[in-house]
């Protein structure tokens, strides 16, 4: 039997090819000059909102919704309550919309860490600046990850080169153009992925009919009848703590998560720092929520790959690979779909990936520099060109590191036995994300911090998450410390990382707090 990436002939090499040099060549040409500082890491401050929204949603879907959705609903237990997740987003990005951005725009500022630093000192800026680095290789990690099973799909090779091939792409896209590169190829990138689902379910219902897809989504699952195509859940975390697609994680967890995701992540916040005001930057936010109908329709590809799959029962080597659900999507595109469109859809997935990572090596670089110089150093006049060559360079570190992460992750991802990719995401930002904002809301709120109580706090917060998620044990594992891996797994207890966004954020604030009411540091309004 042929194996998958035998399907991908020479003509679909050829359409991705021309497709990736298309869009190098057309993100280039859009960057305009690189004169000065602001010229690379805002785009000069004048992309028009839309182009600065559609790159915020392209960030956020990346390759991981497309692979990870579809997978995630194509698997037995899986289903559409991942949905709920978007009324917790829609509050965010309005809550970040009309209390966050006006006070961004009261001074120039490159990051949320310099309006923090303002507030708080020096030492808080550095603070969440390593925050920022340590949460931010985390969390593109796994879009690395996902993005090197698409390409061990189709072509075959070891995953390990996928990921370094994958890294040093983002490189080359980031180092050609700054922020301005990023944000018109995310616009492209965007385009080509809503292509792709579309054609992809237009496919599966024109084959199968929505109605012959809803039935066969109704299955039996130990006995009991079981409606894949259901959205909401009502179980509390007291039922059971470990369900994370509930609406009571949906209203109460994630609304912390996507305000620190768009509020504090600079990923997000240095695209609404590239509006020329705060009207705009305000209308990229809000419109972001669009996001959500593209969620939509990547449930909808996932419901029809589960009926497909169904009618057209895989067998042998293919049977096996499914075992793995992310696998599912890149195999239905590179044996179904016609000769040169998967390709172009797969062409657009990794693209879509790609524009992520060159995302966040933009902003590492950006909040590195600005913690190492300084603002008055970065825009010191006749210093423009020589901070752009260096800001290229410290992005081509940033992507050595990230590649790294990225195979270190595969490691972990490897042996573990649970491969949703979207709770492996967002469990990775889980170890960052709360203190940020914590730190956050100590800027904010008119009490006194100490930066010592911040650190402790956020120590604190980290070694938690460390104690509830599986990659500890995993990597001591992988290190050869059997015994050590298998008891602290034994011992792990079980809850959601989506919790820890609201918990570890008040224990940060809190420990800022404490620490200057016992007396032990002196406090920053």
């Amino acid at each position: 039997m042929k194996q998958v990436y035998e399907y991908f002939t020479y003509w679909d090499w050829a359409v991705v090819a021309g497709y990736m040099i298309f869009t190098t060549l057309l993100g280039h040409k859009l960057s305009g000059k690189q004169s000065n500082i602001k010229d690379f890491f805002l785009g000069g401050k004048t992309l028009p909102w839309w182009s600065v929204s559609g790159s915020m949603i392209a960030t956020e879907i990346s390759a991981l919704t497309f692979i990870g959705v579809p997978g995630m609903v194509y698997a037995m237990a899986g289903d559409w309550t991942y949905l709920q997740w978007g009324f917790g987003s829609i509050i965010a990005r309005f809550a970040v919309a009309y209390w966050l951005i006006p006070l961004y725009y009261e001074k120039e500022i490159y990051s949320p860490y310099d309006f923090m630093g303002n507030r708080l000192g020096e030492g808080a800026r550095r603070l969440v600046t390593g925050l920022f680095s340590l949460g931010s290789i985390l969390g593109q990690s796994v879009r690395v990850l996902v993005t090197a099973i698409i390409l061990q799909v189709v072509t075959g090779m070891d995953a390990r080169l996928c990921i370094v091939i994958i890294g040093a792409v983002a490189i080359l896209w980031t180092f050609m153009g700054g922020m301005q590169t990023v944000i018109w190829t995310d616009v492209i990138q965007f385009c080509l992925f809503i292509f792709g689902g579309v054609l992809a379910l237009v496919l599966l219902v024109n084959e199968l009919g929505w109605s012959q897809i809803v039935e066969l989504n109704q299955v039996t699952v130990d006995g009991q009848d079981k409606d894949k195509l259901r959205w909401l859940d009502f179980t509390t975390p007291f039922q059971d703590p470990t369900l994370r697609y509930t609406m009571w994680v949906a209203l109460i967890a994630m609304p912390f998560q996507n305000f620190t995701a768009f509020g504090v992540d600079q990923l997000n916040t240095q695209r609404m720092f590239c509006c020329g005001n705060i009207k705009d930057a305000r209308k990229a936010m809000c419109w972001s929520s669009l996001s959500m109908f593209v969620t939509i329709l990547m449930l909808s590809v996932g419901a029809g790959l589960f009926a497909w799959y169904r009618v057209n029962e895989p067998s042998g080597g293919i049977a096996l690979s499914f075992e793995n659900s992310n696998n599912v999507f890149p195999t239905w595109i590179t044996m179904e779909v016609p000769l040169g469109l998967s390709g172009l859809v797969l062409a657009g997935a990794f693209a879509a990936a790609i524009s992520s990572l060159d995302s966040i090596l933009a902003a590492l670089s950006q909040t590195s520099l600005s913690v190492i110089y300084g603002r008055e150093k970065l825009e010191a006049e006749g210093k423009g060109l020589e901070m752009v060559r260096l800001s290229r360079i410290v992005v081509c570190i940033w992507g050595v590191i990230l590649t790294a992460a990225g195979l270190g992750l595969w490691v972990v991802y490897e042996n573990n036995e649970d491969s949703d990719l979207i709770g492996l995401a967002f469990g990775m930002v889980a170890y960052t994300y709360g203190p940020l904002l914590g730190v956050l809301a100590a800027a904010i709120l008119p009490i006194k911090v100490s930066t010592k109580g911040l650190i402790v706090g956020t120590t604190l917060s980290i070694l938690l998450v460390s104690l509830f998620r599986p990659e500890l044990p995993l990597i001591l594992d992988a290190l050869g410390f059997d015994s050590w891996g298998e008891q602290l797994m034994a011992w792990r207890p079980s809850l959601t990382s989506e919790w820890f966004f609201p918990l570890n954020a008040s224990i940060t604030l809190f420990c800022g707090w404490f620490a200057v009411f016992i007396g032990l540091s002196e406090g920053s309004d």
